[in-house]
């Protein structure tokens, strides 16, 4: 039976250590439906309940429980393209959060960051500068603050200054217990269009790949300035990544 995680690693460049993360999710799974570009399975250990993974290439991957399968009516289906997939979870009442952009770096992009000298002038932020941290975030929007998730008690915190305010700011956390560092970036209005969130952006996942992390820069599919801002600092296009919306699944759970 074809290996349908062969996917996430054939002609990429990425590193092992995000094709393996999303390998592990996906592989010791039932297949309920494989072609070309299309796989669903089933697997009872999954506890975020549903997710899926369009590859840069095009190909759409699925997993879900056995239970979830059972609701959206799937094990009853004799075809599952992506688009028959699709409208079953919606007959069944099944949401999905809304695909985010998953970006890393390429091998040869990685080895051109960490030769980067220029980056060094960026510092890394600490409790000490807690009260320009705040001056930042009082003049950011609630809505620019909450899509960027950048805190000062992350794992790491890099900051960029006009004069003496903080003019932008990005933050990492491990992501899920693995060696992905997923990061957030905020760039406070009036210094947008300067360079700072690209150099925010290479100076933090410098640090996490000399820390021995992966970065991971993740972005909803609508966020074209978000977009542009990977593709400035050198990132690609790993895929779009989904799951089944929280509120549901704290029905399903609760």
């Amino acid at each position: 039976m074809t290996d349908y995680t062969t996917w996430l690693s054939s002609s990429t460049g990425f590193s092992s250590t995000a094709t393996d993360y999303w390998k592990a999710i996906f592989s010791n799974s039932t297949l309920l439906y494989g072609d070309a570009t299309c796989c669903i399975t089933t697997k009872p250990d999954l506890p975020e309940g549903l997710m899926t993974l369009e590859t840069a290439a095009g190909q759409f991957m699925a997993v879900l429980t056995p239970e979830m399968a059972v609701k959206a009516a799937l094990q009853q289906q004799p075809v599952l393209p992506e688009q028959h997939f699709r409208q079953q979870l919606a007959r069944a009442g099944i949401p999905l959060h809304g695909a985010d952009y998953v970006f890393y770096y390429t091998e040869a992009a990685r080895q051109e960051l960490l030769q980067e000298q220029s980056l060094r002038q960026l510092r890394r932020l600490t409790a000490a500068d807690q009260a320009i941290f705040d001056l930042m975030q009082a003049a950011a929007t609630e809505e620019d603050k909450d899509g960027a998730y950048v805190e000062l008690n992350h794992w790491a915190v890099f900051g960029s200054f006009a004069g003496e305010q903080l003019a932008g700011a990005a933050s990492m956390y491990p992501w899920d217990d693995s060696q992905l560092a997923d990061l957030g970036v905020l760039t406070l209005e009036p210094f947008r269009g300067q360079g700072h969130a690209r150099r925010l952006v290479r100076a933090i996942c410098r640090y996490a790949l000399e820390q021995g992390y992966e970065p991971q820069y993740r972005c909803q599919l609508d966020n074209e300035a978000s977009v542009r801002l990977a593709h400035a600092a050198g990132l690609t296009l790993f895929g779009k990544w989904d799951f089944i919306a929280s509120h549901y699944q704290e029905q399903i759970t609760g």
